[in-house]
């Protein structure tokens, strides 16, 4: 059956249900022990090593450069040589335009009949080509410029076009000499 507890208990000493005086600063040391664990310290002396080196390097390389005078180059536009230097589309624009140039003028079949008309379109083509360094000049001289560029790019196509006309006008020539040529001989 079952037993009562406060029979059970009647003849055991309880103990006391008071605290000790020490009691609540006891508490307090391991509750504080336990929230705030004492931090061990590690060793940094690494830690300050490198970062006095790297305060010795920085203070050194900016040294270096403010007493090193840097090259006015940045100032300075850069040279223009040709219209691949501005960008690669006008580049491709230009050398076409070259080598189409270049192949007309390696085309043509210059006779002693027909120097001086050749050599009239030549010189023509030779202003342009002078007209043509003094606009790249203008572009090195002025910087970026819309008007210069399509000016270097019309140079190059009037200098073309002279020589499909000159090329033309050189046919003419040869039909009229065929044609002379067989009717002297009828």
């Amino acid at each position: 059956m079952p037993n009562d507890l406060r029979q059970l208990l009647k003849g055991k000493e309880m103990p006391s249900n008071s605290l000790s005086k020490q009691h609540r600063k006891k508490f307090e040391q391991k509750l504080f022990a336990e929230l705030h664990p004492e931090k061990k310290r590690k060793n940094t002396s690494w830690i300050r090593v490198a970062a006095s080196f790297t305060l010795v390097i920085g203070l050194s390389a900016s040294l270096f450069f403010f007493n090193n005078p840097v090259e006015e180059a940045q100032s300075q536009p850069a040279q223009i040589e040709n219209l691949g230097s501005i960008s690669p589309e006008l580049g491709k624009i230009e050398n076409f335009y070259l080598a189409s140039i270049q192949s007309q003028i390696s085309n043509l079949d210059q006779t002693p009949e027909n120097a001086e008309l050749v050599n009239g379109y030549l010189q023509k083509i030779a202003e342009l080509t002078e007209d043509y360094k003094t606009l790249t000049k203008e572009l090195t001289a002025e910087g970026l410029n819309q008007n210069t560029i399509n000016a270097l790019i019309d140079n190059l196509q009037q200098r073309l076009n002279l020589l499909y006309q000159l090329n033309e006008q050189l046919d003419e020539f040869k039909k009229s000499q065929n044609n002379e040529t067989t009717s002297i001989q009828a």
